[in-house]
């Protein structure tokens, strides 16, 4: 089988210099966030600008809609761009567009971002009330379709409700085991386990507020965390979402914490001296490094075939069972 190298999630500031990049990390495929509180048609202005990436760059980018696409990524040299929201406002409140949004070549959706949504609760509220009556029937059209249901930055409630709904296997694409790192957006040992035993699929993320000891993480204690995570959740059900931000300005911090809901400022896991984006680990600073996880990896005792499956042999294959319409 093919080595795949597949990142499930970035929100990066798009340039050539950053898609040269992905080619020199080998990354075969990447999710990019292209929503965070838009509406339908803000949302639709960043597929345009998409569009305008893949005419301008077509010798390193392409659109992706299926898992066959990252074997075309593979042997044309090039990265597979696959679109998804972190937050169900590009849907408003009309679930047929999760259909319309499928076939424009939205992969995944995520329910909620932080805050209480039509669907689901997000991990910031004090009060989880879990799927909502929209949120059941939305998943269900989600399942349908082929869209992932996404719930990394919802509360405990409403993901454990979520990936016992869900007909087909969910993804949380990235976070990481709250019992390493007690941040809000991490998750349980509960929520890891009901999604292991569901086929689910777990990002990591190196997204330094979600990293033990922040921008000073490890690179040998983010590895062992994946390894002791494996044995928990069962190694063909993790892989990477590192939640990369590169090339971003701090003011985009706020846009993705407040959107138009606040008139305050949401701090989130930072502070109010420390409200930007903090800085990356130094083993990681953008996509050439992505191949610095599974050297890890391997040093700490991964076999190859284990550390080629976190790498993106896992999200390949959730890929196939996941993107298209119910069977």
């Amino acid at each position: 089988m093919t080595n795949f190298r597949i990142d499930n999630l970035q929100y990066a500031n798009w340039s050539e210099k950053i898609f040269r990049q992905m080619r020199e990390g080998g990354i075969d495929a990447v999710h990019v966030t292209i929503a965070y509180h838009e509406t339908f048609r803000e949302t639709i202005l960043q597929v345009e600008r998409w569009n305008r990436y893949f005419e301008q760059f077509p010798d390193l980018i392409f659109q992706g809609f299926t898992a066959e696409d990252v074997q075309v990524a593979r042997d044309t040299d090039r990265t597979a761009i696959f679109f998804g929201f972190q937050n169900p406002s590009p849907i408003e409140d009309d679930i047929g567009l999760v259909e319309v949004w499928h076939r424009l070549g939205a992969r995944f959706m995520q329910l909620t971002y932080n805050n209480q949504s039509l669907l689901a609760t997000g991990c910031y509220e004090e009060d989880d009330t879990g799927l909502t009556r929209m949120g059941h029937e939305v998943v269900a059209e989600m399942n349908r379709v082929g869209l992932v249901v996404d719930m990394s930055h919802s509360g405990e409630r409403s993901t454990l409700e979520a990936i016992e709904y869900s007909t087909r296997p969910i993804a949380i694409t990235h976070a990481n085991p709250y019992s390493w790192h007690a941040a809000l957006r991490n998750k349980s040992d509960t929520v890891l386990k009901a999604l292991g035993q569901s086929g689910g699929m777990l990002g990591f993320s190196i997204y330094p507020h979600h990293l033990e000891g922040g921008s000073d993480c490890t690179l040998d204690s983010f590895c062992q965390m994946i390894i002791d995570t494996a044995s928990q959740m069962g190694i063909d059900n993790i892989g990477i979402g590192t939640d990369l931000c590169q090339d971003q300005p701090d003011s985009v911090v706020e846009w993705m914490r407040v959107g138009r809901w606040t008139k305050g400022i949401d701090y989130g896991e930072g502070s109010a001296s420390n409200a930007g984006f903090p800085p990356m680990p130094t083993w990681y600073q953008d996509n050439r490094h992505f191949n610095t996880i599974g050297d890890g990896l391997g040093r700490l005792g991964m076999t190859d075939v284990e550390v080629n499956k976190v790498m993106g042999g896992n999200w390949y294959r959730f890929y196939q069972n996941s993107f298209g319409p119910a069977r």
